[in-house]
C-alpha cells in the first residue's frame, strides 16, 4: 500500500515495523492470536523480574502463534555465564528462537558476571545455539549511563564483531519523538565506521501524559523535552490518535534516500498492543510483504 505520506501528492511507502510486548502479555493476552501478521518480530523485554522459565515461556507462546519472537538479554541483569548459557540453549532448544536482541539493561552496577552486551556476545553462545540475527541497542538522543563517546565506541565494536559471528547483526534504538535528530543520529553512523542496518524506535498511539511518563522511566530526557515544546502539534496523540507527525519524515526521508541505514521502525506500544497494531495495520507498515522483507535486515 503506498499513501500519500509527503503532504504534496507523492506516494510514499510506509516503513515496515517490529512491535514489544512485556513476558506477561506474551503468555496472558487474549487479543495476541492473529492480531499481527505471521513473521511479525516480537520483541518480549526483560527488566529483571522474570524467570528464564517464564521468558521461555513467552518466546515459544509468541512463535506458536506464528511471529517470530524476539527476547531481550539485558547483560547487566544476567547472573553468571552458565545462566547465560542456559538461557540462550532453552531459548533455542525450546522454544524456537533464532533471533535476539542484547542491550545493556541499566544498573549502575551489573548484578553479575556482565557489565557490557559486549561481553555477552564475546562468550560465542550466539553462533553455538543458533542464532541467526541479533539486536543492539543504539541511543540517538544519549544515554545517562555513558556518553556518547562512549556508546559509538561500542556500536564500532558490534560492527567489527559481525565479521567473526554468523549471525546477522542490526541496531535497535531507544524510543523518541524528534524524526530529524533520529534521521541525523543513525545516518551520521557511517562517519564512525558503523554500517549496521538501523531500526528506529518509535513509540505507538498514546496520551501525551502516558508518552511522557515512559520518557521519564527510560531516560530520554530530550525526548521530554521535545514533547512540552511541540505539545501543540502533538496534541493529538492525547486523544490516542496516529504518531504519524513523528514515522512520517523518517518514511519521506528513506523515500529519498535509496541507501538509507534505516531499514524499519520498533514500535513501543505505551498505549497498548491493539491500539498500536491497529494503527500499524490501517497505515500499511504490516503488509504481508514488509513484514517478509523486514526479518531479513
Amino acid at each position: 500500500m503506498l499513501q500519500d505520506l509527503s503532504g504534496n501528492g507523492i506516494q510514499v511507502k510506509p516503513i515496515p515495523a517490529s512491535i514489544e510486548i512485556s513476558p506477561s502479555q506474551a503468555i496472558e493476552s487474549a487479543d495476541l492470536p492473529g492480531l499481527f501478521p505471521a513473521g511479525t518480530r516480537v520483541y518480549i523485554t526483560d527488566i529483571g523480574t522474570a524467570s528464564t522459565q517464564t521468558l521461555v515461556a513467552a518466546a515459544a507462546r509468541v512463535q506458536q502463534l506464528g511471529y517470530r519472537a524476539v527476547p531481550h538479554f539485558a547483560s547487566r541483569r544476567l547472573t553468571t555465564r552458565a545462566a547465560l548459557e542456559e538461557r540462550v540453549k532453552t531459548m533455542t532448544q525450546e522454544a524456537g528462537v533464532r533471533d535476539i536482541l542484547v542491550i545493556g539493561g541499566g544498573l549502575e552496577h551489573p548484578s553479575g558476571e556482565f557489565s557490557s552486551s559486549m561481553e555477552v556476545l564475546e562468550t560465542g553462545f550466539v553462533d553455538k545455539y543458533g542464532i541467526t540475527d541479533v539486536g543492539v541497542a543504539g541511543h540517538p538522543e544519549g544515554s545517562p549511563d555513558f556518553s556518547e563517546a562512549t556508546a559509538i565506541e561500542a556500536l564500532r565494536l558490534k560492527t567489527a564483531f559481525r565479521e567473526r559471528t554468523q549471525a546477522r547483526l542490526r541496531i535497535v534504538t531507544q524510543f523518541g519523538f524528534d524524526a530529524a535528530r533520529f534521521i541525523e543520529w543513525a545516518e551520521g553512523l557511517r562517519d564512525h565506521g558503523i554500517d549496521l542496518p538501523v531500526h528506529l524506535g518509535v513509540a505507538g498511539p498514546a496520551k501525551i501524559t502516558t508518552l511522557i511518563k515512559y520518557a521519564a522511566m527510560c531516560g530520554v530526557g530530550n525526548s521530554i523535552e521535545f514533547l512540552k515544546k511541540h505539545t501543540h502539534s502533538l496534541a493529538t496523540l492525547a486523544a490516542g490518535s496516529s504518531p504519524d507527525e513523528i514515522v512520517g519524515p523518517i518514511e519521506r526521508h528513506v523515500a529519498k534516500a535509496p541507501f538509507s541505514a534505516i531499514v524499519q521502525i520498533h514500535v513501543f506500544p505505551f498505549g497498548g498492543i491493539r491500539k498500536s497494531a491497529e494503527w500499524l495495520e490501517q497505515r500499511g507498515s504490516w503488509r504481508r510483504e514488509a513484514v517478509q522483507t523486514a526479518v531479513a535486515r
